[in-house]
């Protein structure tokens, strides 16, 4: 039976008549044309599908849309700032941090969250925030080096 659903996804309303079963990445992917969420595993093991919900990083691959109903999601395509790239996106680019980048859209999203309550995190500190996300290719020194760049070049403004 569908559902008329709301969500706040980058800062604007969207609204979708769904099944309220759904996963919220085939809403994200499939109703809403956002390419950034991926699936990876479909059981909370990689990350890929992480997104930002009221300010918590969440699976999508798991929440059901009728848990987003009425809460806000922010995507890699919504964590730019004033048009400019996050520095945390900046940064993964800077260290050449995204190998095949499958990965990258979880990372990115926790990375921001991350520094939004730590500004400025050790290594095992990142280490630890990054423990359930899978990345196959071996990027791991690279993306905890372009975190700390983003961490510093966040201080210093």
């Amino acid at each position: 039976m569908q559902q008329r659903i709301t969500l706040t996804v980058n800062g604007a309303d969207r609204h979708l008549t769904i099944d309220p079963e759904t996963p919220l990445l085939y809403a994200l992917r499939n109703d809403l044309g956002l390419s950034s969420p991926r699936q990876g595993c479909s059981q909370e093991q990689c990350g890929a599908c992480r997104v930002i919900m009221d300010g918590e990083a969440i699976y999508a691959c798991t929440t059901k849309v009728k848990e987003a109903n009425n809460r806000r999601i922010t995507t890699v395509e919504g964590v730019s700032i004033d048009g400019a790239l996050h520095p945390v996106q900046q940064a993964i680019l800077d260290e050449n941090a995204a190998q095949c980048g499958y990965c990258l859209s979880g990372i990115i999203n926790r990375a921001v969250l991350l520094l939004e309550k730590n500004p400025s995190p050790d290594r095992s500190d990142i280490q630890t925030a990054f423990k359930d996300h899978l990345c196959r290719c071996g990027a791991h020194n690279r993306i905890i080096r372009a975190i700390q760049n983003a961490a510093r070049e966040m201080h210093h403004d």
